[in-house]
This record gives structure tokens, sequence and C-alpha cells, in this order.
């Protein structure tokens, strides 16, 4: 079970969001660069980076940000935020990513999908957040109508290695997890998932854990280190 540290790039800039909500943002770090490298030497395996106006412009914007961020990174992370095409898959790639995290081309399209998986094989993940029970995409701002346990069944059929999924409404919130939408997805689609959204406690930490077995490999944790609710040496 991996315990994920969030670096969300917005502006050039480590920053978190409250609910997704791009007008409730708080700046941690000028230089992302500092926040990968503390949460690298505080015993973090893997790091979740997003490009969060890349995932509003749908193409990436911070590139060169977190290129510079990852030269002294010695520890995997999975990149994503609006990476849409062959081109921008290549790219975080290229950067050393383990795997680029693909969301609303996911969604949007099949073939896409099917070509990304038949190309990169367990190196794209696909991103499945939800809001009120309801698939939302393009940086989160706009609803759809697709329920996130049907999409998951969905990219496990099509062959999608690992699926991230986030409840908007719990993340950055610090009030827990959406506990009960977790246990339906994972009881429902039996493939590994990284869950994200609201772990604010080391309790939180620990009731993810006991779902390990059901299929939960990860948990991404954002605002809750940032603010010092969890410490990431403790949890490891």
């Amino acid at each position: 079970m991996l315990v994920i540290p969030a670096i969300d790039i917005k502006g050039g800039k480590c920053v978190r969001l409250t609910q997704g909500d791009f007008s409730k943002e708080t700046v941690y770090a000028e230089d992302p660069s500092q926040m990968a490298l503390r949460w690298q030497n505080k015993g973090a395996k893997y790091l979740h980076v997003v490009d969060l106006d890349g995932a509003l412009a749908g193409r990436p914007v911070n590139y060169k940000t977190i290129q510079e961020m990852t030269m002294d990174l010695l520890v995997p992370f999975e990149y994503g935020g609006g990476i849409r095409d062959f081109e921008s898959i290549e790219k975080a790639l290229s950067l050393g990513a383990d795997r680029a995290v693909l969301g609303t081309m996911a969604y949007e399209s099949e073939d896409f999908l099917e070509s990304a998986i038949r190309e990169f094989k367990k190196r794209v993940a696909v991103a499945i957040d939800a809001k009120g029970g309801l698939v939302a995409v393009s940086g989160w701002t706009k609803e759809t109508a697709v329920d996130p346990v049907f999409l998951a069944k969905q990219m496990k059929k099509m062959g999608v290695s690992v699926v991230i999924y986030t409840d908007i409404l719990s993340d950055g919130a610090l009030k827990g997890p959406n506990y009960k939408a977790i246990e339906y997805l994972v009881d429902s689609v039996k493939m590994p998932i990284i869950v994200s959204g609201g772990v604010t406690t080391k309790e939180d930490v620990a009731r993810l854990k006991n779902l390990e077995h059901k299929g939960v490999v990860g948990m991404i944790v954002g605002k809750a280190l940032y603010t010092g609710d969890i410490k990431l040496e403790e949890v490891v």
C-alpha cells in the first residue's frame, strides 16, 4: 500500500485547491521542486504530480516546471493534467514519469484509450473523478451523467492497469474520505485502484489500508500533508 503525496502545480507554483475549485487556492511553495524533494526525503516511495493549468487548457502547460522539478527526483511519479494526445503522453514519459494519467480523453474516446493502452501498456493510468456520484471531466469543471463504477468497469474491460479514483467534494476539505463511495467502487470493480480525496488523519490511512485486500493499492494525500494533519514519515 502506497501513501502518495500530491504535488499540484498552477502558475508554476505548488498549490492545493478545495474541492477542485480554482478560486480556492492556497500556495504552499513557489518552487515545486522543494516539495518534491521534501516528500522524497520524508520517505515517499511515489508521487502524484498534476498540471492543474493543463487540466483546464486541455494540454500540458507547466511542462518546464515539472521537468525542472523531476531532475533531482529519485522516486517514481505519475503525471496528469491535460494529457489528451499521444504527444503529451510521450512528453510525460520522457520526463521520467512512471506513467501518464489520462482523464478527459479516457472518458471521451474509447479509440484513443485503446490505442494508448496498446502503445504504452501499463505506463498509462486512468483518473476517474466523481462529484456527487457522477464523473466530472475537463479539470473537474464539466459534470457528466456517467456513473464512476460503470466507467471503472469499462476501463477494466479495456485493459487499464490502474484507476485513480477521486471524490471531488472530499478533496482538500480535510473532512475524511467518502468511504461509502470508495467501498462500493472496490467491491464492484476488482482491479487495482488508487483512492484520493479527503485523507486527513492517521486513522483515515489505517482504514483505507484495510481495503488493500480488495484492490486498493495506494492512497493520494494532499492538503493534510501540507497542513501537518498527517506526517508522512509516520504513515509511510
